[in-house]
């Protein structure tokens, strides 16, 4: 509650400086004047007149006066409102109203009362558009006590016909926590009013109560009020919070009855919400029928169709968009542009790339962004970085979006330089962009990098998200960290783990041959209440096919299908057919490739094909083969898989085709490498390379294993003898 006793020196922050100057008013008060101070938009011409009004004696004027009050504050100097204030010897309620609004609109709620308190002293009372402020004031302070007696006034006053204030009261009374008195003093003539109920539902939406919106609404139904454009639109919005299609579809039912699907903001609304609800029938079927259609029903239409990975009909649109004659604007660019990424289509990216600079786009640093994106995605890796190097304001997405093009086109080292480069340039480092360098660590084997970004996401509190703590997982279980790596996946509590977090602990396990510990935590995984996926059978099936468990294998398959309904995809057929094949089952495995309800790939092909060779099936072999070169015929690897199995059967003529085919064709297999990393340096091994410093040494040692292994290998023969 406000203390009774007034105190004006909360109004004072400044000493008067005219309080007692001469008031004689030389000169007739006129429009002209207050036309005179809306042209000054800066404070030093505003001080400048005010300072012409007091020397012709101007200033006790009340008019005069309230309209420099709201000028000052208009320019942000509510210091100066408030001094005009204290210099009028005599306020009137056309004053007083004025400075309490300005009071309230920056947030002095406590003054503020302190003037309404003054002004009731004085036997005079806010007008019906100021008596909205006194009750902020009141929310603000959370002063129920003292808006009741203000909400007294208003009755008392007959103001509460009016709908601001009646709209005023309902939101003091509902942020108060009081809810028991909104409907008594409110429940006269504005409870048939449209405007006031729309303004309930739109209060409830925007505290995040979207069924009290609904519940609100119901209520102004029984008051036999119909629904215009504006309470459609709120009800919308609260059934999106709601996440509930069925309740949009009802609204939707609601305009046509009530004859609102000519009104352009309303269809607007209808098609915003199917889109967020991923109905894209339904929206295309609205915006079908749409009797007009701006620039944004174009753009939602175009984004949903983007968000939900359509890019040609996104495009389609695009086209159809054009020859309507409506312009695309900036957010025509970026979904178009992320579909044409997705697409690939470097030929598409170009011209819109070029109507991006031709109609003035290219200001916005996010649609630079996704022309990086769409470059990089379009293995135009140098086009990328030209445009990366021409925007001027770059943001962290746009350093991500280039790291990201770098490590995808494996350029490991470019893309730790660019990190290195983008925190010197004072960034600071988000999630993604820690997530999208990581690979480019363990593609070097940079384990101590590993470390530092890990240490730096803890400092940073990065680390509290599922998708950090996975991919520093994966991280550490790719360098061979797998101890690190179930740390993390222990320390995060078992309630926050998802899908991915169980997924990438057990696909690192059955990467290491751990397969009894996939298991172990595929059974934990489902005791806590988690659906396992498609990829957490594939983690599963690999694990199989590491320890050669082809009865455990088939068992995850059936119950991945019968079990959970999941159709397996190429990688599981994959995993089976390499599976069976390693364990000498190839008409198993043969048969299965049959039964695939698709084509198969060369994801399949070549578990099959190497399996023929290390069991020397020739003829199921050159099958494989055959159907491997049809679909990479520039892959070399094929090639000499396949001379390889002729040169085991013997088939020399064979072997002499396949060699002679390389030699004219030119290809050559990409030799493997391998990375160790010693004291934060990253060594690099190819096969029999001997470029390395240290060759000479390496090499010793190594033939000293070599000896090692065959002596305990004589041994172990010969106690089991």
């Amino acid at each position: 509650m406000l203390k009774t006793s007034l105190s004006l020196n909360l109004l004072n922050p400044f000493p008067l400086k005219f309080k007692n100057f001469p008031t004689i008013q030389t000169q007739p008060f006129s429009s002209s004047f207050s036309s005179l101070l809306d042209l000054c938009t800066k404070p030093q011409l505003l001080q400048q007149v005010h300072a012409r009004f007091i020397l012709h004696g101007l200033h006790q004027n009340p008019l005069l006066s309230s309209k420099l009050i709201n000028c000052y504050a208009n320019l942000g100097h509510l210091n100066l409102s408030q001094q005009v204030f204290i210099s009028i010897s005599n306020p009137d309620s056309v004053v007083h109203n004025a400075i309490l609004r300005n009071l309230s609109k920056f947030g002095e709620s406590k003054k503020a009362l302190l003037v309404y308190q003054e002004m009731v002293m004085k036997c005079m009372y806010p007008d019906e558009g100021t008596y909205p402020f006194v009750l902020n004031s009141c929310s603000r302070l959370s002063d129920v006590e003292y808006g009741k007696r203000v909400h007294g006034q208003v009755v008392k006053l007959g103001f509460d016909s009016y709908d601001l204030v009646g709209n005023a009261l309902v939101e003091m009374y509902r942020r108060c926590g009081d809810s028991g008195n909104l409907q008594e003093p409110v429940e006269g003539e504005a409870i048939n009013d449209l405007a006031y109920w729309n303004s309930l539902i739109f209060e409830a939406y925007q505290n995040g109560n979207a069924q009290e919106s609904f519940r609100v609404f119901k209520r102004m139904r029984m008051q036999r009020l119909e629904p215009d454009s504006v309470t459609v639109i709120n009800l919308l919005r609260s059934s999106v919070v709601l996440n509930s299609l069925k309740a949009g579809k009802f609204i939707h039912c609601l305009v046509v009855v009530g004859y609102l699907c000519e009104n352009l903001s309303v269809n607007t609304a209808l098609l915003s919400m199917y889109s967020k609800f991923s109905s894209l029938e339904d929206a295309r079927l609205l915006f079908e029928k749409m009797p007009e259609r701006d620039c944004v029903v174009w753009n939602i239409m175009i984004s949903a169709y983007s968000q939900n990975s359509h890019p040609k009909e996104t495009l389609e649109l695009l086209i159809q968009m054009g020859r309507c004659g409506v312009r695309a604007d900036l957010f025509t660019a970026i979904p178009a542009t992320s579909s044409i990424a997705e697409l690939k289509c470097l030929a598409w990216g170009k011209q819109m790339h070029a109507h991006v600079i031709r109609n003035g786009l290219d200001y916005q640093v996010s649609v630079h962004n996704s022309l990086i994106d769409m470059y990089c995605k379009s293995n135009r890796l140098e086009a990328a970085q030209k445009v990366f190097d021409l925007v001027k304001d770059k943001t962290v997405v746009s350093w991500s979006s280039m790291i990201k093009g770098y490590v995808s086109h494996e350029r490991s080292h470019d893309a730790l330089s660019l990190f290195t480069k983008m925190k010197l340039d004072g960034f600071k480092v988000d999630c993604v962009t820690i997530i999208n360098v990581l690979p480019a660590c363990v593609n070097l084997g940079a384990l101590e990098q590993v470390k530092y970004l890990h240490g730096y996401s803890v400092k940073s509190g990065l680390n509290s998200t599922s998708s950090m703590n996975s991919a520093l997982l994966i991280s550490y279980a790719k360098c061979g960290c797998i101890d690190m790596a179930r740390n993390l996946f222990d320390e995060e509590e078992l309630d926050g783990k998802d899908v991915i977090t169980w997924n990438s602990m057990i696909s690192a396990y059955s990467k290491h041959g751990e397969w009894s510990e996939c298991f172990v935590l595929y059974n934990k995984m489902k005791q806590s209440g988690l659906k396992p996926d498609r990829v957490t059978f594939l983690g599963l099936l690999t694990a199989c096919v590491n320890s050669g468990l082809v009865r455990k294998g088939w068992e995850c398959l059936k119950e991945m299908t019968e079990t959970y309904g999941y159709q397996p995809n190429q990688e599981h057929y994959a995993c089976m057919v390499d599976l069976l094949g390693r364990a000498g089952h190839i008409s198993e495995a043969e048969e299965l490739i049959k039964t695939m309800p698709f084509k198969p790939d060369a994801r399949v092909w070549g578990p099959l094909l190497s399996a023929c060779k290390m069991h020397s099936e020739t003829g199921l072999a050159v099958f494989a083969a055959e159907k491997l070169v049809s679909m990479e015929p520039k892959n070399a690897g094929n090639y000499i898989l396949l001379s390889n199995i002729y040169a085991a059967a013997g088939k020399w003529d064979g072997v002499a085709k396949m060699r002679s085919f390389l030699r004219d064709s030119g290809l050559k297999k990409t030799p493997g490498c391998s990375w160790l990393e010693i004291n934060g340096q990253v060594h690099e091994f190819r096969v029999a390379d001997r470029s390395h410093p240290m060759s000479v040494n390496i090499y010793t040692i190594l033939g000293n294993l070599e000896l090692e292994i065959k002596e305990a290998r004589d041994l172990g023969r010969q106690s089991w003898n």
